[in-house]
């Protein structure tokens, strides 16, 4: 998973932690701070010195396509068949541009509401931990 700026809410950053904490059990995961949208394509497309691994670009995006929390679940179950990891981008407060947009492999939206880059985080860290847990068959999911 990967974001655009630093996190100064320590808060925000609490939350974020636990969740990928919490994925941890079920797949490999972390969380990237990344100066800009040049450095999350260049992650995705495998030219960072520290990551040379080709990965799945999948944006957030209010136009992009939502998915119920058993959706994220069968997406990922899907998914997890490739070779190719997933690398969930957030993009700064002005979201991404059309080209980053066309590089995606997929777009996912949260909803039609608008929600703060940093909020956004850590709804899609708690979302992907829920849908680890469908998958697992785990009773998390069924509190809803």
């Amino acid at each position: 998973m990967a974001w655009i700026g630093k996190t100064k809410e320590s808060a925000i950053q609490a939350l974020t932690g636990e969740y990928l904490k919490r994925i941890s059990r079920y797949a490999d995961v972390a969380g990237l701070p990344l100066k800009d949208e040049a450095a999350i394509l260049s992650l995705a497309s495998g030219e960072q010195k520290q990551n040379k691994e080709r990965h799945k670009l999948v944006l957030l995006d209010s136009r992009g396509k939502q998915l119920s929390s058993e959706e994220l679940a069968q997406f990922l179950e899907r998914e997890q068949v490739n070779a190719i990891p997933l690398v969930f981008a957030i993009g700064g407060s002005d979201g991404f541009s059309e080209e980053a947009r066309r590089q995606a492999a997929f777009t996912l939206s949260l909803g039609k509401m608008t929600l703060p880059h940093e909020l956004a985080r850590v709804v899609l860290t708690e979302q992907l931990y829920r849908a680890f847990t469908i998958l697992a068959h785990h009773p998390y999911h069924l509190g809803h």
